[in-house]
Parts: C-alpha cells; structure tokens; sequence
C-alpha cells in the first residue's frame, strides 16, 4: 500500500519524500548536447497538507440573488451549484454590466461558469449579441461548449463548436444556422473565416480562454489576426493564469478599460503529495508497471513527452494486462473524446497524455498524477499536477528521475 511518509522502496527503486516546501521556480536540470531543459521536481517534493487548507471562501453574492434570468438560476440549481467560488462572485456581476475584464486565474477555479452565466444571460435578455469563445486546445474547447449547453437549456441558446480533428463540414452546416456561440480553436476558427463561412466582425463578445497557454502553443499570431477583424465596439474578456509582459501587447489591443480580477491560489495544491522515483538506471516501463499493481494506484493520469514515446507504452502497459487509453495530437477528436470518456467513467485505469491534457480537464477522482517525462517548466508541472487532488481530496504526484 501507499504511503505517504518520509520513505519507499521495492525492487531497487527508491521513492522518497520529505517535509521540504517547494517554491522555487527556477531550479532546473540542464541536458547535455542542445536538448532543452527540463524542470526537476526533485527541488519541490512536499507531504500534503490537509490541514492546511484555506477556510471556505465566503462569497458576497448568491446564484439566488444575481441578477439573472430565473430559467437560467434553475439550470445553475439543477446543475448542482450552491456557492458561488471567487473567481464567479468577482467576475459575475462586472461581465452583467458590460465591462472589459481580465480574469487571472488558474483552471479548477470555475471560471468557465464565471463567464458563461452572465453571457448567457446578457444575450438572452437581448443586451448583447453573438458570442465568439478561443480556446488553446480541442478539449478545452469542447469542455466550454459542453458546460454551455448544461447552463443554456431551456433559453433557446445554441452553441456551435469549431474545433480541428472533427469534420469541418458538419461544423459549416452548423455555423449556416446562425450560432449564438461560437467556442473554437484558433486554427479552426481561422480556417473558416478565410472560407468565408465566419465573419469576426459579427460578433458583439469575444473570451480570450488561457491566453497564457495560447501563447506558449504558438498562436500570437492567430489571436492579432481574430482581434484585427472584430468590431471596434465590442464586450471582450481576457482570460489567463498569469499575465506576462509579454502579452501586454495583446492586452492593449483587445481590451478598453478594463477590471482585473485575479484569484491568487497556491503555485502548488497544499491537496497533493508530490514525490520523486528514482530510476536508479532501471527500466522505467518496469518501475510504473510494479507502481500499477499497487494498492490505491486507481485512476492514474501518466504525462510523457512525445506522440511515439507515449503509443509505445500504451502497447507495453496494454500487453502487461493493464487497461489504458492515450490521448495525444495524433489522434482524432473522436479518438480523444472516446479516450477521456473511458478514463472519467472508470473504464480504463490509466490515460496516457501529452501536455494537451494538462490545462482546462475537469476529471473527478485522479489518484496519482505521474511525470513518467519530466515537463519542461516550472508551470507545465504545476498544470500536471494540478489534475489531482482535487475538490479537496488528496492526491499523489510521481515524477520519475533518474
């Protein structure tokens, strides 16, 4: 069985812990021969600390008493939302009147239900018009359209989700009636708009969705393009886990006057045991197949580097009698979808994943998140480890080092 105190060992591999407190977000291990550098866990290996957790946010508003439409209160009820989190006490009202915001917030903070009930609400009460939503990745975006659909049931509100992967002629049927939201991806949305199917200027609300990892995956370009073709008066929100100086160009481009919300979290859950394997030159595949078979390891979530290294041990973990599923750029939309769906219904015990996963997922009841390749920075662990431990549970993050 598990356990989370100071030391582990089972043949030859060491897992070990300590009471250190990580915070250092610049210790890295350097690479020999041009390889990029990966960021070494070893500097934040902590214990979780329940008991440390922050006192329940004590919001200032209620889903009651918001000024929204009582069809859309009861989707909230149904959907079983009591207390609002802060991100959606903050952000709520000012999106209800109009305003520019920047909301700086991690994923888990439930920021996608900050800006979609008072969207929904101001266009179904008619004081706004269509809805264009960018998100950084297909399942993030598929996530939004889906949480969508749950608040907007009943209003007469429709969403159309532009996505890659899935068949762009469905999407143009779609978008042919006349969506009042559009959640896609740069790419997508792009490609659509050069085939005359989109026009940016016809929408009145526009999210920027993790612009940070938007970023980072190389769409600066994509999001000047959208935000040259959008209408100059226009109800723009921002959206980032950080905002760094170099997305002040992109700010002040997108954004008139606006209100910055930033919910300020731990840089690491307090909720999550994070902890190294030492490789000690054995294989890797071997050391994760005796962590597998161990007691508690039930719902685990493996990050690796690439598309191949990761189809590799899917066909090893599968031919050792292990239930997997892989997620990666590679595969369809439908192959994605299909493998998320095993994974949260408890179908399969392990998903494999790229870092496409580790931002936007709201997966209930991950056990053990591992780093069976260690991410490249500091905030790419951060993300990884961030999909356990959750609502409050604890959780274990693995990072294998030699």
């Amino acid at each position: 069985m598990y356990r989370s105190k100071n030391s582990f060992s089972n043949s030859n591999h060491q897992y070990r812990g300590s009471n250190q407190r990580g915070g250092n977000q610049r210790h890295f291990t350097r690479f020999s021969r041009g390889k990029q550098a990966a960021f070494d866990p070893s500097t934040l290996v902590k214990n979780a600390a329940p008991q440390q957790i922050q006192p329940t946010y004590v919001a200032k508003n209620k889903f009651a008493s918001l000024s929204i439409c009582g069809v859309l209160k009861q989707n909230i009820l149904d959907h079983g939302f009591k207390d609002l989190t802060p991100i959606q006490d903050k952000i709520i009202p000012q999106i209800l009147s109009g305003k520019d915001v920047i909301g700086l917030a991690n994923t888990g903070t439930g920021k996608t239900a900050a800006f979609l009930i008072p969207l929904i609400n101001n266009l179904y009460n008619q004081k706004t018009g269509k809805v264009l939503i960018m998100a950084p990745t297909r399942e993030l975006a598929v996530q939004i359209d889906a949480e969508f659909k749950i608040f907007a049931r009943g209003t007469g509100l429709f969403s159309s989700p532009c996505i890659g992967g899935a068949s762009i002629n469905r999407q143009i049927d779609s978008l042919k009636r006349n969506p009042n939201f559009v959640i896609g991806t740069p790419g997508r949305l792009i490609d659509l708009e050069k085939r005359r199917i989109l026009n940016f200027h016809s929408f009145c609300v526009i999210v920027l969705d993790e612009v940070d990892r938007m970023f980072d995956m190389g769409f600066i370009h994509d999001m000047k393009y959208v935000i040259a073709r959008l209408p100059a008066k226009r109800h723009s929100l921002f959206f980032s886990a950080t905002l760094p100086s170099k997305l002040d160009g992109i700010v002040h481009s997108f954004l008139t006057n606006p209100v910055e919300i930033r919910v300020e979290s731990q840089k690491a859950p307090a909720t999550v045991n994070q902890d190294v394997v030492k490789i000690n030159g054995q294989s890797k595949i071997d050391v994760l197949h005796n962590l597998l078979t161990k007691e508690g390891f039930d719902k685990v979530l493996i990050f690796g580097r690439t598309k191949h290294g990761l189809n590799k041990l899917d066909k090893n973990l599968f031919a050792r009698g292990f239930k997997v599923a892989t997620i990666h750029g590679n595969k369809t939309q439908s192959q994605r979808q299909k493998a998320l769906k095993q994974f949260k219904d408890n179908f399969v015990q392990v998903l494999l994943a790229t870092d496409i996963a580790s931002r936007g997922l709201d997966i209930d009841d991950v056990t053990h998140v591992i780093n069976f390749d260690l991410p490249q920075t500091y905030e790419d662990y951060i993300h990884r480890i961030g999909r356990t431990g959750r609502a409050n549970k604890t959780g274990v993050a693995l990072s294998f080092v030699e």
